[in-house]
């Protein structure tokens, strides 16, 4: 029974996700600012995908059972409300309510659901020094315990990260002053998220490939992610140490996309999911090679690049390798609703590839129409993907 509530919630919030996914392209067209987007997209759909998946594979990578199955139950409204009352905080809020604090606090409640639950899960095994690998894996255990060992620190940045909004609300008490909204963001999106994604992807990209990653990468890529966002966040858009964080995340991601180049090119698998993972690893790069410049003096790009980096990076890295994740888990091809297959589900990362570089390409160029033109191509794309992953939930109803 505790499986099965499990697998349940975890759709839920994959779900829900989604739904947040097409939320946020409409936002986008309907030209809200990032205040409303970024909520949106980081906020909804990247962190229910991650709580979502985080609840079934995190206790399995610690050689662990969720102990309290029913923790998705009581977070999923915790976090859906928290980002939608975010959401209209964004948008201008409503008169004589402090939005903000009671989204933050919804938000902040739900993720001490998740870090507890799955703490209390893996509270003999911290470090991740028992990983279940065994069998035909054995050989992959160092690498797994290796990257067991960045999930605390992905709870550290999500809790800080989730608790910084409440703290601007004080600064006049603090000894410090909690850092701007940007600066939160990239807690939240480079510390939690995308860490989490590389230290889950050491562990199951290789699963899904049937090829073991270069350990050398690993070695570079985990260190790299987990210390980066921390120098950006402590000189955010400052001088050195803000150059040094840039400099370790492009690293970071530039050598997570080689690590899955490299895995990608060695298997002979080939399933539609894999191509989506391999498109947001290259989206990773884009973005990365955007947000370098605004570490290096003298170095700036025209039109809009802050909401082309953010786009690419949220978009494009996490976005599409989220969608090639789920379209793995999910798979396309055992929807009997008819024309949504493999083919549909090529269609929706082609259109949200191709929107995305159109968008970026219009924003960095200061060409309204080429930016609109794009962003209606990812909203389509989005709209196919929601369309198949609950056809499939359906078959599995």
């Amino acid at each position: 029974m505790s499986a099965a509530t499990i697998t349940r919630w975890t759709r839920a919030f994959v779900g829900a996700g989604v739904c947040w996914f097409v939320c946020w392209q409409f936002a986008v067209v309907a030209g809200f600012d990032r205040s409303v987007t970024v909520v949106l997209g980081l906020w909804g759909f990247v962190f229910h995908v991650i709580f979502g998946k985080g609840y079934s594979l995190i206790p399995s990578y610690f050689d662990s059972s969720l102990a309290f199955p029913q923790a998705p139950a009581v977070q999923l409204p915790l976090t859906a409300t928290g980002t939608a009352v975010l959401a209209l905080e964004g948008a201008g809020g409503i008169s004589g309510l402090p939005l903000l604090a009671i989204g933050s606090l919804l938000w902040f409640a739900g993720c001490l659901v998740f870090v507890g639950a799955i703490g209390w899960t893996v509270r003999g095994n911290l470090l991740g020094k028992r990983t279940g690998t065994g069998g035909v894996n054995a050989e992959r255990a160092s690498v797994d315990r290796f990257a067991n060992l960045f999930v605390p620190v992905v709870v550290g940045y999500l809790l800080v990260g989730s608790l910084l909004p409440l703290a601007r609300r004080f600064d006049g008490l603090l000894p410090v002053q909690a850092p701007s909204g940007p600066a939160t963001t990239h807690v939240l999106a480079l510390g939690a998220a995308t860490l989490l994604f590389f230290a889950i992807g050491f562990r199951v990209i290789p699963r899904f490939l049937v090829v073991s990653p270069r350990r050398t990468l690993v070695w570079l890529v985990l260190p790299a992610g987990g210390l980066g966002p921390l120098l950006l966040v402590t000189d955010f858009l400052g001088s050195t140490t803000f150059r040094l964080g840039a400099l370790m995340q492009t690293a970071a991601v530039t050598g997570f996309a080689l690590a899955y180049a490299d895995m990608f090119h060695r298997s002979d698998r080939r399933r539609i999911g894999l191509y989506g993972v391999y498109a947001g690893t290259l989206f990773g790069v884009l973005a990365v090679a955007v947000g370098l410049t605004f570490a290096l003096e003298g170095h700036t790009l025209p039109g809009n690049p802050f909401d082309a980096h953010y786009r690419l990076a949220l978009t494009g890295f996490l976005g599409l390798s989220i969608i090639g994740v789920t379209y793995q888990f999910y798979p396309p091809a055992i929807a009997s609703t008819p024309g949504l297959d493999d083919r549909t589900a090529s269609l929706s990362m082609g259109l949200i590839a191709v929107g995305l570089l159109l968008e970026a390409s219009g924003l960095l160029g200061r060409s309204i129409s080429l930016e609109h033109a794009g962003s209606v191509l990812v909203l389509v794309g989005a709209l196919l993907y929601a369309l198949i992953v609950f056809a499939v939930f359906y078959e599995h109803r």
